[in-house]
């Protein structure tokens, strides 16, 4: 990766989202999240603000707002899948558009795409993760062409249709010669064929030691079966020494927490539901347990931080955990047979993957990100 296009990168690494992880989960105390995150309790601010220093934007509510921007692109965004677009598939009630997510102890600044997208001029912006941090970054996608005068300037660089791709994919904004790329990586750590000689049961290993239901680990020549939650803070230990030898130590990392998934009554492949809750939860007792992968994943953040990197814990899965209401349930692309499963994984767009967004883009600004950055003239 050469010098001169890493420097402005961040990287925003979209964590396992798989239903193999999410089911092995303890229950531990959430106040003990948040000292292993990017800002402990004791920089929290005390009043309100659009941006005043740092916040915890990971604790509150959601409110009911009928101006909430999610103008700032519809359905009609080109760079949508059809699986996401929930109204133009049949979803008649609209109201999971509406609600806003509100930090405790200060205010989400507005999302600004033209600032966003001047202060990564000639940069690269890369998710990394499965198919909810693709996800994400067609929200993200969205977001920005608000800062676009042409659509037609964005455009995929090798020419792939995003739509159903899997793989590489690199979005070219060619106004401001930066790119927002994604990189498909489900378990974060390659997954390939086993060592020669090995017993014929084992088809396929995740290679703990290289980066990109039961599974067999690999590192270096050697096979076994080991517990998933060591196999994945193994796998953290791998993608977090990529880091610390590869990138540019002016760019910014970030390590998105685990998205909720909100199936009823049955598992994602046993009649699981979501296509009746059409409102978010209003009960905090009634939320899942945090999942181990936070304070594994707040914890490679710290590492991180003691090197001197900008790493950041994206925590964004406690007010994901309120919204049940915000998934495609049934309402999935044209063609799909209709008794297949409902997606009570995936989030409706625009919807709550906007929010996660817009926490990334109020992290950035108190990092001051690309503000003492030279910026060529317009040509």
């Amino acid at each position: 990766m050469k010098k001169e296009s890493t420097w402005a990168l961040y990287f925003l690494l979209l964590l396992l989202t798989s239903i193999f992880l999410f089911n092995f989960v303890y229950p531990f105390d959430r106040q003990f999240l948040s000292r292993f995150a990017f800002l402990s309790s004791s920089y929290f601010a005390h009043k309100k603000s659009p941006f005043i220093g740092p916040c915890d934007y990971s604790r509150g509510h959601w409110v009911w707002d009928e101006t909430y921007p999610h103008r700032l692109y519809d359905e009609n965004c080109p760079f949508l899948d059809p699986g996401f677009r929930c109204h133009q598939n049949g979803r008649k009630n609209e109201t999971f558009r509406k609600w806003r997510w509100q930090p405790d102890d200060c205010d989400i600044p507005r999302f600004n795409a033209s600032v966003l997208l001047e202060r990564n001029r000639n940069g690269r912006i890369v998710f990394a993760g499965d198919s909810v941090g693709r996800n994400q970054w067609e929200s993200f996608l969205c977001m920005l062409t608000q800062g676009v005068s042409n659509l037609s300037k964005i455009y995929e660089v090798n020419g792939n249709p995003i739509s159903k791709h899997k793989g590489y994919l690199v979005m070219r904004f060619e106004e401001y010669n930066m790119t927002v790329e994604y990189y498909r990586t489900p378990f974060l750590c390659v997954i390939g064929r086993p060592p020669l000689n090995l017993s014929n049961n084992v088809r396929r290993t995740i290679r703990l030691d290289e980066l990109h239901w039961r599974n067999y680990f690999q590192e270096g020549g050697r096979v076994n079966m080991m517990n998933v939650k060591e196999a994945f803070r193994r796998s953290l230990q791998t993608w977090k020494s990529w880091a610390l030898h590869n990138l540019d130590s002016r760019s910014s990392v970030f390590f998105r927490s685990f998205s909720p998934v909100h199936f009823r009554n049955g598992t994602w492949n046993d009649g699981g539901r979501c296509d009746k809750q059409t409102e978010p939860e209003n009960d905090p007792t009634k939320l899942e347990t945090e999942p181990y992968h936070n304070i594994f994943i707040s914890g490679v953040v710290k590492q991180m931080q003691y090197e001197s990197r900008k790493a950041h814990f994206l925590n964004i899965t406690y007010l994901s955990e309120f919204r049940k209401d915000g998934h495609p349930s049934r309402f999935r692309e044209p063609g799909t047979p209709p008794d297949a499963p409902q997606d009570c994984s995936h989030w409706c767009l625009p919807g709550v993957p906007d929010t996660w967004n817009e926490l990334l883009y109020a992290q950035l600004l108190s990092e001051k990100f690309g503000t003492n950055k030279k910026f060529p003239e317009r040509g």
